[in-house]
């Protein structure tokens, strides 16, 4: 490898200096926004990643090895078909409106969705990003968690255990939209962003996003751990260098859509599935 290349890798590990926002230097600004910060994961994903260590360490005081045990994503929320529709759509509904939440402290802070890279000035080059990090993160990512599985350090994911409606499709496609515009928009968009103004160093921050990230997966196993930690450090850090947000969340949506409507397609056709 010459040093042209050396220097380039290393460039781009690197983060570039943002631009905006301005650092919040006011004491008493500062501790509001990490009062917000507080609040805002208390009620969202960080309560998640405190709900699902104690998962993980209840499937581990089993009595049953990791592998042998089962956790269900999308399962059905009422007996009647419409409502269990309405359910399902409404668990989107929530996981949109966590990704709102954020939007609106930016914007009650002065900020606009186009300085998170929310708006639509580049499509093309979004585009491009979204399908490369479908082919670098989603694919080695599915096999990262059956090698965790098959060695006994993961639950049997479940995807998706609906019954065979016409809507299901609709209802995964939605909640995969859901989980992405909710981590995206929170992990990266609003937690770097507010890590910014309050001075923390853009590395720093980028392990804390991805050890959250990683820690609302720990229901899954220490699979489901390590792969997400590992695309929270990619996803954060293209943010970081780029500052598009749409490719992140895109991404994300497309990843879940094939896990969820592909396992609902494929499961009882393939053995090796959990």
């Amino acid at each position: 490898m010459s040093t042209t290349e050396r220097s380039g890798i290393r460039s781009w590990l690197l983060p570039l200096p943002p631009d905006s926002p301005a650092p919040i230097v006011d004491e008493k600004e500062r501790r509001a926004v990490k009062f917000e910060l507080v609040l805002v994961f208390g009620i969202t994903l960080g309560l998640s990643g405190a709900h699902s260590l104690l998962s993980l360490v209840d499937s581990l005081l089993r009595p049953v090895p990791l592998a042998q045990q089962q956790v269900q994503l999308n399962v059905p929320q009422a007996a009647a078909s419409l409502l269990d529709l309405l359910q399902q759509l409404l668990n989107a509904l929530q996981l949109v409106g966590w990704g709102g939440l954020g939007l609106y402290l930016l914007w009650r802070a002065g900020l606009k969705i186009r300085d998170i890279g929310l708006d639509r000035r580049s499509p093309g080059s979004d585009a491009l990003i979204t399908l490369g990090l479908a082919a670098v993160i989603g694919i080695p990512g599915l096999g990262l968690y059956f090698l965790s599985y098959h060695l006994g350090f993961s639950l049997a994911v479940q995807p998706s255990t609906l019954g065979d409606t016409w809507w299901r499709p609709i209802a995964l496609t939605l909640s995969a939209f859901g989980n992405a515009f909710a981590e995206e928009v929170l992990v990266i968009g609003y937690l770097l962003t507010r890590l910014r103004q309050l001075g923390v160093r853009e590395n720093n921050s980028l392990v804390g996003a991805a050890v959250l990230r990683g820690s609302y997966h720990l229901y899954q196993g220490f699979g489901g751990f390590v792969g997400n930690f590992v695309m929270g450090l990619v996803f954060g850090r293209l943010w970081q260098r780029t500052n598009r947000l749409w490719p992140l969340v895109a991404a994300h949506t497309l990843f879940d859509v094939v896990s969820f409507v592909g396992y609902s397609l494929l499961k009882g056709h393939l053995s090796w599935l959990p």
